[in-house]
């Protein structure tokens, strides 16, 4: 699994940025709501639960057409779009089901997120960024769980704040996966350069006895 995982991290760095500016754009959407139901809000969770998944999907897509890492893209694709649908079959049942659901799936993504930091990386800012987004998640699935003797929306504003720090975590991920990314190429091609010029010297070496 710990193959599978580095190779899901490594993902295109553009799969991060479209997670980032989604994530980006929901928490600001619910974290500064109005005074709405959480019927008329959850709904649009579940939608954005669904774009997720879609962007999780098309990583698979590329993830297997690669041959590696397609399936904890896959599964994180599926788990984003169970939650997703069934916030939306339960969109007119009571607070109690909104509630439960977000903070399951809150706290269930951060833990997720923790373990790749934790087993699938060496790199210091990696690492920091999946632990730091994974321990958001889990406290923030907490905070929401307990939120229910608040007001009616109280816990889609802890949702939104979280939403808020995935999406920055994603977007810092994605630019710095480029940059490794761009450093990796370098390195082979530097790398590639050196090995050419030691076959060329070893063959003039060889010419000359």
């Amino acid at each position: 699994m710990a193959h599978i995982k580095r190779s899901y991290i490594d993902s295109h760095w553009l799969v991060f940025i479209f997670q980032g500016a989604v994530a980006l754009l929901f928490g600001c959407l619910t974290l500064f709501t109005g005074g709405e139901s959480s019927s008329v809000v959850v709904p649009i969770i579940g939608i954005f639960l669904l774009a997720l998944a879609v962007v999780e999907f098309a990583n698979s897509l590329y993830r297997s057409h690669q041959r590696e890492g397609w399936l904890v893209s896959t599964l994180v694709a599926l788990f984003d779009a169970a939650f997703g649908l069934a916030l939306l079959f339960v969109a007119n049942q009571g607070m109690v089901w909104h509630l439960s659901l977000i903070a399951a799936y809150t706290a269930l993504r951060g833990i997720f997120e923790i373990l790749l930091g934790f087993r699938t990386t060496i790199d210091p800012t990696d690492r920091f960024i999946w632990i730091l987004c994974g321990l958001c998640g889990i406290i923030f699935g907490f905070a929401i769980f307990n939120s229910g003797h608040l007001d009616n929306v109280a816990f889609v504003r802890f949702f939104g704040a979280y939403m808020l720090i995935l999406g920055v975590s994603s977007l810092i991920y994605g630019v710095h996966n480029r940059e490794q990314g761009v450093e990796d190429r370098l390195a082979r091609s530097e790398a590639s350069r050196a090995a050419a010029k030691r076959r060329a010297k070893a063959s003039k070496t060889s010419k000359k006895a």
